[in-house]
């Protein structure tokens, strides 16, 4: 242990500083799962359950249906769905079919979707039965050759299955009617028709890749991170290895994280997968139904966000449900307010500690200890097999002990790079380090801080928003002359999305139908919340619009408000 891992002091014994990898590709953890686990029940959905052999021989003849369409090692394949039974069997049986995984986010509008499945080369999506006209009316524009069709009642068990159309008429407005073509597939008769067997790909770990995650671009465009299935395997072992008291086989854990954001497929998905976990699988979070869920089905594992587990605070019922099943969660997406932690560790009587990472890493690189030393305010420790250090931003050198500079990570969970993007990916990844963008410094511990970020995204509820890709769509707008996005703070969401508009001579739009406009462009979580009009905007001298000051105007003033109401 040298000076410079100075951080593996703390860890606890049963904590390894290194781990021995998983040499086989990532869907090989459910076919062990189904082995060794066969009989326990995989997955729960609104009252359906299936066990680890069920999802295996889904996942299989899912598998062979993909090979059948002619998809072959490295097509890559999109799966558009909330968190249900298909988003699982999709995802494992794309990669066993030898495919790359496009996780893609079901609030995507046209204009988003059509990007991605242009960029990424889709040939293959998965998607529910109420996206199929999105899906269809950029279909045309992309390479996208077969869409295979599901809906939420395919896993409902009876009666809920003939009800569900009913709910989904009232709730969308929508009578959804597929008919199967030769570019467009029913999941249902797949499973039921396709043989529970394929033709096996050779897949080496290492090399090959089992999914592009979309992040946000610096011009507004989103990049596809390469995740190999060794980053995969290796993200997901070391999260176990460092939540080392799970009961494998044995422990329930909360699916309500999306599995098309990257924490939720690694911390939820596969974590639980590869250790034989029942997870209890939610499509949208409403804290009534987590807290009804947690009250009724007494999962102990729960990987959350702050604006979960706050959501879940602030109910107005809390107090009549028994959440003492929990036992351990780990925070991701956004800062974890200590307020929060202690609460919900006092509501539950489990441990709640913050983590860290990104896309690009698997995304966790950090997190505080569960069964140990933990320190407020601090993203934690480096997981096994993690180095990371703090940089000059200018010289790249590595900066003293308590000294803010940039934060980079280096281990086996790092991207191998952005899909077609080689100026990216070389600004990003020097000699095997992955250059954050946030900055922070270490303690004489070797606990991580993160006191700001040097790019401009914006977390909010947990999401991931790039000011500007909400620019760009707002400079379309005919009556905007400037604009600029910036993230101010929100004491739910972490931040929130607010426009500073100046609008052309002559013209004149209300903040209402900027909304709508913004709606019509952008998944609902990037629209803007509140809208400024302003005569100018502040600049430099040369004419760069000064987002950083009107994010320090807006700090000033939450700042005298709060002493105000003290």
């Amino acid at each position: 242990m040298g000076e410079e891992k100075r951080w593996y002091k703390h860890y606890p014994k049963e904590i390894p500083t290194t781990l021995s990898y998983n040499e086989k590709p990532l869907h090989m953890f459910l076919e062990d799962a189904a082995s060794l686990y066969k009989e326990k029940k995989a997955l729960y959905f609104m009252g359906k359950e299936l066990t680890f052999a069920e999802v295996h021989n889904q996942a299989k003849r899912f598998a062979n249906y993909l090979q059948g369409l002619g998809v072959q090692k490295g097509d890559r394949v999109a799966i558009m769905l909330p968190n249900t039974p298909q988003s699982v069997i999709g995802y494992y049986g794309a990669l066993m079919a030898g495919a790359i995984v496009v996780q893609t986010n079901p609030l995507y509008t046209e204009r988003e979707l059509e990007y991605q499945l242009n960029d990424s080369g889709t040939k293959v999506i998965v998607c529910l039965d109420i996206l199929v006209p999105r899906v269809s009316n950029v279909k045309k524009n992309t390479p996208l050759e077969h869409m295979i069709v599901t809906g939420i009642k395919d896993y409902l068990p009876f009666p809920k299955n003939l009800i569900y159309p009913f709910i989904q008429k009232k709730q969308y407005n929508m009578v959804v009617k597929v008919e199967e073509s030769s570019d467009t597939h029913l999941w249902t008769s797949i499973i039921e028709k396709a043989e529970a067997s394929f033709q096996k790909v050779d897949i080496d770990p290492i090399e090959d890749t089992a999914l592009l995650q979309y992040t946000g671009g610096t011009m507004g465009f989103p990049k596809g991170v390469i995740l190999t299935h060794r980053n995969l395997v290796a993200n997901a072992q070391m999260c176990d290895a460092w939540i080392y008291d799970t009961k494998k086989g044995e422990e329930t854990v909360l699916g309500v994280l999306p599995f098309f954001h990257v924490y939720g497929m690694t911390a939820v998905m596969n974590l639980s997968i590869l250790n034989g976990l029942k997870m209890v699988l939610l499509p949208k979070f409403d804290a009534g139904d987590v807290l009804k869920t947690i009250h009724k089905l007494k999962p102990t594992l729960f990987p959350g966000a702050p604006t979960i587990y706050i959501g879940l605070l602030n109910h107005p019922d809390l107090n009549k449900y028994d959440l003492s099943s929990i036992e351990a969660c780990i925070s991701g997406s956004a800062p974890l307010p200590v307020e929060v932690q202690e609460k919900f560790e006092k509501v539950t009587g489990g441990r709640l500690v913050e983590g860290y990472g990104l896309t690009e890493s698997s995304p966790v690189t950090h997190a505080n200890l569960i069964y140990g030393n933990r320190i407020s305010g601090s993203i934690g420790l480096p997981w096994p097999d993690t180095d990371a250090k703090i940089l000059n931003m200018e010289t790249y050198d590595e900066v003293e002990v308590g000294e803010i500079g940039e934060l980079a990570v280096k281990g086996p969970q790092i991207m191998k790079g952005y899909w077609n993007k080689p100026e990216d990916t070389e600004n990003t990844l020097k000699d095997g380090w992955l250059l954050t963008g946030d900055l922070g410094y270490m303690d004489e511990d070797g606990y991580f801080y993160v006191v700001d970020r040097k790019k401009d995204m914006i977390i909010a509820g947990g999401y991931n928003i790039y000011p500007r890709e909400v620019e760009e769509v707002l400079y379309e707008h005919e009556a905007i002359l400037e604009v600029v996005i910036a993230g101010i703070p929100d004491p739910y969401r972490g931040e929130t999305v607010k426009a500073y508009v100046v609008l052309k001579e002559g013209y004149a739009v209300t903040e209402e139908e900027l909304n709508k406009y913004c709606r019509e462009n952008l998944a609902a979580y990037k629209v803007p919340r509140i809208y400024e009009f302003r005569k100018e905007l502040p600049k430099t001298a040369v004419g760069k619009i000064l987002r950083r000051q009107l994010v320090d105007e807006e700090k000033k003033k939450e700042k005298v408000s709060s002493s105000l109401s003290q």
